[in-house]
């Protein structure tokens, strides 16, 4: 009788949280209940096998979900995951809306801006937290290029390999790359960005830098595999001790890992680097309205230090240091169908996976991937691209150019794959 009046109490401050859909939960052996909001929605079904989960999923949802699920403790019935993240992005925002909602985020954010001031020390710790995984863990969803960021589908038909070469093409394009170039890639990733330049234009010579040293040795390796590391020279580096003057600089995937008390500083550093008439393209995920700490549950398990933008932030961040803003491009929905086809090839290497970790690990990445998927799903996340100069004139006034030498660079890395030249493995 007190589990059932506790039960009880739980499920009615839980349903003051629902405002579209439906929610049905079955309590250890009891009968299942529905919870529904005022408004048609996504429905989903879970299972909770301990109940001190309950009161968790009240208090903190942002940490609970994720952590049962984790452990066990909370399964997925009809559909799997994804129509309870459906469920919970759909409802995010109703949810924060709640006095509890609002005490939750204000307690949890309170020291937030701790976690993002991202000194050079702590940097390096959080890169190492995911990004020095096995090989082997990223070489089973990633394409052939190891493209860990946001594709770009022109078509509905476009596989993950091609949405990632029109990707590379077209960063190629904005940068307008040309023969005999000096470029820096800030945060360069397993090299992929980098040797694809390579391979686009010649005589490019190339620098790229990263906090991981997985990823510094693969980049390394796969240089020399293709006979590029002649133009391609990669260092484990901090942005904020990288000199030198560039022509080019890209930086994709990096901005989320600065934190905004050093946008600043990251901006300064982009505008000493480069070149009076050279072009900078900075590529990150950002956010439709007003910047918050990301959720509690993906800094805590999978990008400690991480941060969101706004448009308006990076704007702003832009001002004010000699930087033009000469294009702006908002990728909508394309980072949601590449979480996709990266969740859809990672569960068919689930075995292997569990093999290399366990199965908490597996569920850990699973709720990872299926939590991003909907975030830009939910359109609470998008991907920009910000073109950059000291020189308003530094790229032609239309941008015609982009469309035109992205088609020539992608013709260029399609033969390149085509002719089994694929990006190598250095295995």
């Amino acid at each position: 009788m007190v589990s059932t009046m506790f039960d009880f109490i739980v499920l009615a401050i839980f349903r003051q949280f629902i405002s579209a859909g439906s929610l049905t939960v079955t309590i250890a052996d009891q009968t299942p209940q529905t919870l529904k909001g005022a408004h048609s929605g996504p429905n989903a079904e879970i299972h909770i096998h301990d109940r001190r989960v309950l009161w968790r999923l009240v208090l903190e949802p942002d940490l609970a979900f994720g952590e049962s699920y984790m452990d066990g403790r909370l399964t997925v019935l009809e559909g799997g995951l994804e129509p309870l993240m459906d469920f919970l992005m759909t409802n995010a925002e109703h949810w924060s809306k709640h006095w509890l909602g609002r005490l939750t985020l204000k307690l949890g954010q309170s020291f937030a801006f701790l976690q993002h001031l991202n000194p050079p020390s702590a940097s390096k710790r959080n890169v190492a937290h995911h990004y020095d995984l096995t090989d082997d863990l990223f070489s089973s969803f990633l394409d052939p290029w190891r493209q860990y960021s946001c594709a770009y589908f022109h078509d509905d038909e476009d596989t993950l390999e091609q949405a990632q070469i029109n990707k590379l093409a077209r960063l190629a394009a904005k940068l307008d790359l040309n023969p005999g170039e000096k470029v820096l890639d800030i945060g360069c990733g397993w090299g992929g960005l980098a040797r694809a330049m390579a391979l686009c234009v010649q005589d490019t010579e190339i620098t790229g830098i990263t906090l991981s040293k997985q990823q510094l040795a693969y980049a390394k390796t796969a240089a020399a595999k293709t006979g590029l590391n002649g133009r391609l020279n990669f260092h484990l580096r901090d942005y904020r001790r990288q000199d030198g003057r560039f022509d080019k600089i890209i930086s994709v995937g990096m901005l989320e890992h600065v934190g905004p008390q050093n946008f600043a500083r990251y901006f300064d550093k982009v505008r000493d680097l480069l070149a009076p008439n050279g072009v900078a393209v900075i590529h990150s995920i950002g956010v439709h309205h007003r910047a918050r700490p990301v959720n509690r549950w993906l800094t805590k398990y999978i990008f400690p230090g991480g941060y969101l933008p706004s448009v308006d932030q990076m704007i702003k961040a832009t001002e004010g240091r000699g930087l033009k803003l000469l294009d702006l491009e908002i990728m909508r929905g394309h980072y949601a169908e590449t979480l996709r086809e990266w969740r859809l090839r990672f569960m068919e290497q689930k075995p292997k996976i569990e093999a290399l970790y366990d199965s908490r690990f597996v569920r850990m990445w699973e709720f990872y991937l299926v939590g991003c998927e909907y975030f830009f799903r939910s359109q609470r996340g998008m991907v920009m691209q910000l073109q950059l100069s000291l020189d308003q004139n530094a790229v032609p006034i239309s941008r015609r150019y982009i469309g035109q030498r992205e088609q020539k660079f992608r013709d260029k890395l399609c033969h390149q794959t085509h002719s089994g030249n694929k990006n190598p493995s250095p295995k």
